[in-house]
């Protein structure tokens, strides 16, 4: 049985990645700096730190999941260091999760990606890119405030969104390191349905019976907001700049390629709406 390896295993794509091999009958290793946080689980968990990744953590593992860093200060950089220790360890294949439309993508959030399916070219590694779109879950984490303010806000305009669920990305992974046939693939991961911001909150005042509104601001009022809202300045304005570029159709993606991978329909954005509802 091949070896799988799912670094980033205790953040939220991670654990969906893990439970998603699990039900295929799998028992991936779980890469993750805090190992105490997937006790529990029955895996095998190894320590593996991003900024300063042991080599001798993937000893035997023949695909390495690299789930991009969620720590902005060196997403690039903590790659890099992965693909060596990678490359050291004869991993046989990466798969990676990078960004929808990749290094045609305008967006600052996407530059790390970049640099990374760049690494990933030069190190010689098999390689899988997983160029994950929106997700769902990105735009129902605001659905706290939008319900006390009336309105959902933004600086998307009538740009169109192609997101899909976590678990749906989650899927692609267990797909494409559980079966063949996805060496030195590109694959382009996006929602089924595009949906304008306008059309999620009035999809949320519909499921909440309240009257709700997008308000679509300029991209710097917005980086205001979110920094008032006690985010970081750096990832506040990052983004805002993916909304920006959002509104010129940096997120769409009507190729249905999602959910030709995993063999389903991907997410309803309404379905994701009832769930976060549900958990309020």
């Amino acid at each position: 049985m091949t070896t799988i390896a799912v670094t980033g295993a205790s953040g939220q794509l991670g654990r969906l990645a893990l439970a998603a091999l699990a039900a295929r009958g799998l028992a991936p290793v779980a890469l993750a700096r805090s190992p105490g946080k997937l006790a529990g689980l029955g895996l095998e968990v190894r320590a593996f730190d991003y900024t300063a990744p042991d080599v001798a953590a993937l000893a035997g593992v023949e695909v390495l999941v690299l789930i991009s860093s969620s720590d902005f200060n060196d997403r690039a950089g903590q790659h890099a260091r992965v693909i060596r220790a990678a490359q050291a360890a004869g991993v046989g294949r990466v798969i990676y999760t990078s960004i929808l439309k990749g290094d045609a993508s305008p967006m600052l959030l996407a530059q790390d990606h970049i640099a990374t399916e760049a690494a990933l070219k030069a190190s010689g590694l098999t390689c899988t890119i997983l160029r994950n779109g929106w997700y769902l879950e990105n735009l129902t984490g605001s659905i706290g405030p939008a319900l006390a303010h009336g309105a959902v806000i933004g600086a998307a305009g009538e740009g169109r969104f192609s997101a899909a669920a976590r678990a749906d990305f989650a899927e692609a992974i267990a797909v494409t390191a559980a079966t063949g046939g996805h060496e030195d693939a590109v694959y382009e991961l996006a929602g089924d349905s595009a949906f304008s911001m306008a059309e999620f909150a009035a999809e949320l005042g519909r499921q909440t019976g309240k009257p709700m509104r997008y308000d679509s601001l300029p991209e710097a009022s917005y980086a205001e907001i979110l920094i008032g809202f006690g985010l970081p300045e750096g990832f506040a304005r990052v983004l805002a700049d993916s909304d920006a570029w959002a509104a010129k159709g940096a997120l769409q993606d009507d190729s249905g390629t999602l959910s030709r991978l995993i063999g389903r329909p991907t997410t309803p954005a309404a379905e994701a709406i009832a769930q976060a509802l549900a958990a309020l």
